[in-house]
This record gives structure tokens, C-alpha cells and sequence, in this order.
């Protein structure tokens, strides 16, 4: 894998390490968040993204797997900008933060590909990953943090 520097995930509803707003959690709409990708290295073919939660008490928590993201293309908000995947909510949509207690960090992470993946709807992290391997060419993360106002 080829790391690059330019290659970044922004979003334009918080900024990195900052608190994610509640219309995209449990709390509010809980859809995704708006998200940029920019920098891509030469020969990206498709992006693939995870949104996790470490923080989680049953250990690292997975809310969203996308694939297949075309490059050069945003994510808007409340969109499905590619093939969605399993996630440990048990369903193949974006599940937003919604921590127990305390406050959690949340990992936007995205992967520059230089291909498609042939892989089911029903892939989880685990798939995910082992049909990425030897096709990443750059990642980068965007750090949320939520908290749940009791």
C-alpha cells in the first residue's frame, strides 16, 4: 500500500476530532453525514468506507461498510453512494452513534482501491477487509466524537 498525504476525508457538518451534530446519530435523523474525499492517488478505481466505533462496550463497533464509492464523487448527506454492507447493527444502511454512556469516538475511515470488489450485500468488516487486501492504495480517517444528553 502507497501512502499519500493528500489524501483526505472531510466533512463539511464537523471537523476532525470534533463532536458529531445529532441529526446524525440515534438521537436525531440518524442518517450519514456529508463527506468529501479528495486527494485520491493515480489509478483509484472505487473507495470504500467504514465507520466504527472502538469505544463500544462489546469492543470495536461497526456502523456503516460502503463499497464501490465511484471516485471523484461526494457523499451527500443521507445517501447510499454505493454498495452497502452489513453492519453490526444488522442492517445494510448507516446506523449512527449511539453510545451507552460517556463519550465515544467515532472513525470515518476510507480506502482508495485501484479496483472494484465482487463481493455480496451481506459482507461484513471481516469480508471487507479480506477483499480489499493488496487493493489498497491510500487510507485516511475523520474522527468524530459523540456524547448522548440524558
Amino acid at each position: 500500500m502507497t501512502h499519500t498525504s493528500s489524501f483526505r476525508i472531510s466533512s463539511p457538518a464537523f471537523g476532525d476530532g470534533d463532536r458529531i451534530p445529532v441529526q446524525f446519530t440515534c438521537d436525531g435523523r440518524d442518517i450519514n453525514p456529508a463527506l468529501q474525499l479528495t486527494g485520491l492517488p493515480d489509478k483509484t478505481a472505487s473507495l470504500a468506507l467504514v465507520v466504527e466505533d472502538p469505544d463500544a462496550p462489546s469492543g470495536n463497533w461497526v456502523h456503516w461498510t460502503v463499497w464501490n464509492i465511484k471516485p471523484g464523487m461526494d457523499i451527500e448527506e443521507n445517501s447510499i453512494p454505493g454498495t452497502e454492507g452489513m453492519n453490526d447493527f444488522r442492517r445494510h444502511h448507516y446506523g449512527g452513534p449511539c453510545p451507552p454512556s460517556g463519550t465515544h469516538r467515532y472513525y470515518f475511515r476510507a480506502y482508495a482501491l485501484d479496483s472494484m470488489l465482487s463481493i455480496p450485500g451481506s459482507t461484513d468488516r471481516y469480508l471487507l477487509a479480506e477483499a480489499m487486501k493488496g487493493h489498497i492504495l491510500a487510507e485516511t480517517s475523520l474522527l468524530g466524537l459523540y456524547t448522548r444528553e440524558r
